[in-house]
């Protein structure tokens, strides 16, 4: 293997373990829908997703739980192939890398428990965003790692 596709995978096998570790922490420290206040803003909180981003198709009688998982796997796949491809595009593998590390912490989860565990509870006054998790946090800071990537590079002559 190569020097620059080896560091790709480790940043998204580091995003993976830190997920795992997270996940694993707050499912044997809390119930389900108890919550620990962390500030004014932020709960920490045991909460099952059994849809997709912002519980999309959860209430589905689960058949979602394999559609999410194939995406997710057939995404790290095309993934995998797009890091050995443009290994030397820092911030465009960077990005990726983020993204592969997520998707697979969110399909272990869909594989091991039928659902994704989500764990950060952010609100303002009485509004919560929905809960979600590191691997959905690297998810979002890859994606729009991927879109400055691109808008960089627009902007070459």
């Amino acid at each position: 293997m190569n020097r620059p596709f080896t560091r790709w995978l480790s940043v998204a096998l580091i995003i993976l373990a830190l997920d795992r570790l997270t996940k694993f922490m707050v499912l044997r420290n809390f119930m389900p829908g108890e919550a620990l206040p962390v500030a004014h803003f932020l709960n920490l909180v045991l909460a099952y997703n059994r849809g997709a981003a912002f519980s999309f198709l959860a209430d589905a009688n689960g058949w979602q739980r394999w559609i999410f998982t194939a995406i997710g796997l057939i995404a790290a796949l095309l993934i995998t192939h797009l890091l050995r491809k443009y290994r030397d595009r820092t911030l465009f593998c960077f990005a990726l890398s983020l993204i592969l590390g997520g998707a697979l912490g969110n399909v272990i989860d869909r594989l091991l428990h039928g659902h994704v565990i989500d764990f950060l509870d952010f609100y303002l006054r009485g509004w919560h965003w929905p809960a979600f998790n590191l691997a959905d946090s690297a998810i979002s800071c890859g994606a729009a790692l991927l879109v400055l990537d691109e808008l960089r590079r627009a902007r070459r002559p």
